[in-house]
């Protein structure tokens, strides 16, 4: 039996990074994983899907050239090729973890966790198991039949992130019916696709077959794309992807799907009902804990009403010295969450003072246009009885846009109206993902719009639009005619 003063389970973006930083601190750390490291995010979720989304990019680009100057004949997409390309990303980013992990002398334990108390947990080795699209952690039970470790852990840290859900509708279970894992197992891109869900992943999925060629209808039960976002950038999305050719359906729902005459027929309910005949469904409905095969009730942790393990400011669950992070946790189901969750976890451990604030995490949807947002959108705002000012600017106003022709979306700052400190920060265009970084920073800091305002931005550049939206919320725009300030 092996221990450790650090047993992580799950080798995810949360749990890896744990393993590193425990490492660090000078522990002797056991990571127990069933897949290859880097978890749903480098396997199967962040890393992949953004791979294929550039793909879908430079098509797209190439497609237009003309536009630039630049002539291209029988432009065509091998799909197969997109693929491949994909694989190749993923494998180098995983081989990459694996040697962090090995350099930083973690001992990476491969089988399926299951735990026997809250500190012990048996590790069946990875054989014939009965799987689902998506690989080993769709298991309901370990292989059987083989030799059986046991590890302990003086602390351990449960990661075992989700899996996707599934609607409970009546054919949710047929063939073509698949999650947002069993589309990286399509073998050509499909003419007809219907996806359900308009949040991240939905939307992610949708943007992408749409510009392979697809003909998608998005099934939303919100009012717009992307509910969680600021209202006006879940409206601009849906603007965007009906340009683009996707029919979106919100305040719709999906009752029922049937196979008839070898299609799938999606029933959509809503203010104009309807059925959609389809070759893949694609669900994009949400997360839920993957916990299904852990055993975790010998461990005696207890978990919220969605199945959720629960955990305090510090990660630490109801039983001592063990702990949880991630997607686990339900907190914020991203990777980036889940990786600073890690390292407070394992600070704490270690005897360190550490922290995290939920209230300023950026988030990032990788459509096109892209999204992020970080901070209070202007409701949420209102909601906790701020008096609001806020600020769009375009990013057609930029120089910069100009220069590479992506002029679509704008930047929207949510502040107070008193003293002008910046709660919130929301982008729709290009580059979304990077110019987020400097709201975080922003909130974190508690800048003022007048802090931004004042900050010496580089010519041109995409990250001018920070500046331009602080001297608008203050009604002094250079470069944009002057604002209503609300």
């Amino acid at each position: 039996m092996q221990e450790f003063d650090l047993l992580v389970v799950g080798g995810g973006p949360g749990g890896y990074v744990a393993a590193i930083r425990a490492a660090q601190r000078g522990l002797s750390v056991g990571l127990v994983e069933k897949e290859k490291a880097g978890g749903v995010c480098l396997n199967w979720g962040c890393i992949p899907t953004k791979a294929m989304l550039r793909s879908a990019e430079v098509y797209e680009t190439v497609l237009h050239s003309a536009d630039f100057g630049v002539h291209a004949e029988n432009v065509a997409l091998d799909f197969s090729a997109v693929a491949r390309r994909k694989d190749g990303v993923v494998k180098n980013l995983t081989d990459g973890v694996a040697g962090l992990l090995k350099a930083n002398g973690v001992t990476v334990i491969d089988g399926h966790a299951r735990f026997t108390g809250s500190n012990t947990v048996d590790v069946h080795p990875n054989g014939e198991s009965p799987l689902g699209e998506g690989g080993p952690r769709y298991a309901a039970e370990p292989a059987g039949g083989q030799a059986v470790e046991r590890v302990t852990g003086r602390d351990v840290l449960i990661a075992t992130g989700s899996v996707p859900a599934r609607l409970p509708v009546p054919g949710a279970d047929l063939p073509g019916v698949i999650t947002s894992d069993g589309a990286f197992g399509l073998q050509e891109v499909p003419k007809r696709i219907a996806v359900v869900g308009g949040s991240a992943v939905g939307a992610e999925w949708a943007s992408m077959f749409a510009t392979f060629g697809s003909e998608v209808t998005v099934v939303e039960m919100a009012p717009s794309l992307v509910p969680i976002e600021d209202a006006e950038i879940g409206k601009a999305l849906g603007r965007s992807m009906k340009k683009s050719g996707v029919r979106v359906l919100t305040e719709s729902t999906v009752s029922s799907i049937e196979q008839a005459d070898g299609q799938l027929r999606v029933h959509v309910d809503g203010s104009d009902a309807q059925q959609l005949d389809v070759d893949v469904v694609l669900m994009g409905v949400g997360r839920k804990p993957n916990t299904a095969a852990l055993g975790l009730d010998a461990t005696g942790v207890a978990t919220d009403e969605r199945g959720f393990v629960a955990v305090d400011d510090k990660l630490r669950t109801n039983v001592e010295h063990v702990y949880a992070i991630g997607d686990v946790t339900g907190k914020a189901l991203l990777a980036h969450v889940a990786s600073h969750q890690g390292v407070v976890a394992v600070d704490t451990i270690a005897g360190y003072e550490t922290h995290i604030d939920y209230g300023v995490v950026p988030a990032a949807t990788f459509t096109h246009p892209e999204i992020a947002s970080v901070g209070l959108t202007e409701a949420g705002a209102k909601e906790r009885g701020h008096d609001v000012v806020t600020s769009r600017f375009p990013f057609a106003a930029l120089g910069r846009s100009k220069t590479t022709g992506d002029e679509e979306g704008f930047m929207k700052i949510v502040a107070g109206g008193k003293h002008g400190e910046i709660l919130g920060v929301h982008v729709i265009g290009p580059s979304a993902s990077d110019l987020i970084t400097e709201g975080t920073l922003a909130i974190s800091l508690e800048a003022t719009l007048d802090e931004l305002a004042d900050t010496i931005h580089a010519h041109p550049t995409l990250g001018e639009i920070g500046m331009e939206s602080a001297m608008s919320a203050l009604g002094l725009p250079l470069h944009t005619a002057p604002p209503r300030r609300r």
